[in-house]
């Protein structure tokens, strides 16, 4: 049986970038064969069983042709395993790719394969800096050259007709930008031309150096940037000054630790990385079941007796309404009870199974929520689905108030074993602005994974905190907590820092 190799463009950088087509192959791939310079964040919808390839290539161009033949040979003898093989490749397959030779490989090999179109960087990356390639009234045309042509290339560049090229983009260019630079000048292109270079473009770190063609090289040595960088040569790279928005974005160029548990901490992170932040997730907890599932059994078995059930994460809504369904039951179940949700995200859980909410409080925490029940559950059964662990605010206060409290442990954030690995280099390096805390179990579990002198070796990071009760707990253990969202949600999170680095906080 012979399986398809899918030749996917990545684009630049930005996940986002990445086309719709694209994503679903990534999703439904037994291999991923991925450039160096993929983002990983491209690989997140990758199945937990799919196998994973970096295929960075370094060295001598012969290297390079080794390390590529070794690419193609693994294509072909998975594909011929009956296996679907993503070729994710950064841009698009086919401008400056190897794209052609790769299909080419295949189609000898007689190998079905897909060419998936990406966003070259030769377009976007010029967009994220400002700079249109085309713009009516001032250029109608623009030249994408490659900065690193191969050894005996047949038909080298005409530098002559470059240089009389309206707008020039070199991509792979910056080991050899003086030379390339040097050409244009000696072919005629006026030192004096508005000249940029982007490194890093369409991601976080993107970094924009703008200067003259006589110029440039010198002070991209002297800015010391590194690959990837696309350059641009032409009148339309003054129209940055105007155009420029991607790193006019709140949260552009902030590092920002998301220490939430994976399963809940795309929403976060991917509110932080619109705002322009790189948002590295760092989960100190990972959600699990409790072993145990009976009490949780009992309590949906006599599901019609309770006249509340209270909510206290959408994960707790999730975990109940999976093993309701598991036992046959759905929410018709739920008969006559009413809900409440600790807050907006709970509310939002709910909403997804087609349920709303009787109840949010206005401050969403437990004090909240006690409050706004105290007046409702006086001779009242209520069943409170929720974390193992949990603070007993809720069961205290609502059995003094004279209700019937059924607390069931759901699930509990076991702290992780380590780390990864990013977060602890940058950690390392003291190259954090921010760590973010979502609950009183993230602080401790932060806390016990860094050990002794944790608090120094969060470095000069601001500590941002959910609400009260975490930054309590930060504080507890010696951090100060520099941001607090007023609102006790990520979203309100997210903003808190947008305000604090902003200049508000």
């Amino acid at each position: 049986m012979s399986g398809r190799v899918y030749l996917v463009g990545a684009g630049p950088g930005d996940p986002g970038l990445l086309t719709v087509r694209g994503r679903e192959l990534i999703a439904a791939a037994d291999v991923i064969i991925h450039d160096y310079l993929v983002d990983s964040r491209l690989l997140r919808s990758a199945r937990p069983d799919a196998e994973i390839i970096p295929s960075g290539k370094s060295g001598d161009a012969s290297n390079r042709d080794r390390q590529q033949h070794a690419i193609n040979e693994r294509m072909v003898r998975d594909a011929r395993a009956g296996k679907v093989v993503v070729r994710l490749k950064g841009g698009d397959p086919f401008v400056f790719g190897r794209g052609g030779e790769e299909a080419e490989a295949l189609s000898e090999a007689g190998i079905p394969f897909e060419v998936v179109p990406g966003v070259s960087s030769a377009i976007a990356v010029a967009a994220y800096a400002g700079i249109p390639v085309t713009e009516r009234g001032l250029n109608s045309s623009f030249t994408v050259v490659t900065g690193h042509e191969a050894p005996g290339t047949r038909r080298p560049l005409d530098w002559p007709a470059l240089a009389r090229m309206e707008t020039l983009v070199f991509l792979m260019g910056l080991k050899r930008l003086r030379e390339v630079l040097d050409h244009l000048v000696a072919a005629g292109k006026a030192p004096d031309t508005p000249a940029a270079c982007i490194r890093s473009g369409t991601r976080p770190d993107q970094q924009t150096l703008v200067a003259t063609l006589g110029d440039l090289a010198e002070r991209v040595e002297r800015a010391a940037f590194r690959p990837p960088a696309v350059v641009i040569v032409g009148e339309i790279v003054r129209r940055r000054d105007r155009l420029r928005w991607y790193e006019s974005r709140p949260l552009f160029g902030r590092r920002i630790l998301v220490t939430r548990a994976a399963e809940r901490a795309d929403a976060l992170l991917a509110r932080l990385e619109n705002a322009g932040a790189e948002a590295i997730a760092a989960p100190t907890i990972v959600l699990e079941n409790v072993e145990d599932g009976s009490a949780l059994d009992r309590a949906l078995a006599e599901l019609e007796s309770f006249d509340w059930i209270l909510f206290t994460s959408a994960h707790g809504v999730d975990v109940f309404f999976t093993q309701l369904f598991a036992s046959g039951g759905d929410a018709r179940r739920l008969g006559s009870a009413r809900l409440a949700a600790i807050g907006p995200a709970t509310a939002d859980a709910l909403l997804h199974r087609g349920l709303r909410a009787d109840l949010v409080p206005a401050e969403f925490r437990a004090e909240g929520l006690v409050a706004r029940l105290v007046p409702e559950v006086r001779g009242k059964r209520v069943l409170l689905p929720r974390a193992e662990g949990a603070r007993d605010v809720l069961p205290r206060e609502l059995t003094r108030a004279g209700a019937e409290i059924v607390d069931v442990a759901t699930y509990r954030a076991k702290r992780l074993s380590a780390l990864p690995e990013r977060a602890r280099e940058l950690l390392y390096r003291d190259a954090v602005d921010a760590i973010t805390f979502t609950s009183s179990s993230t602080v401790r579990n932060l806390h016990s994974l860094l050990g002794s002198d944790a608090v120094a070796k969060t470095g000069g990071a601001r500590i941002a905190a959910i609400g009260p009760v975490t930054a309590e707990t930060a504080r507890s253990l010696g951090w100060r907590v520099d941001v607090e969202a007023q609102e006790y949600t990520g979203d309100g999170l997210a903003l808190a820092l947008i305000d604090y680095f902003s200049g508000g906080g």
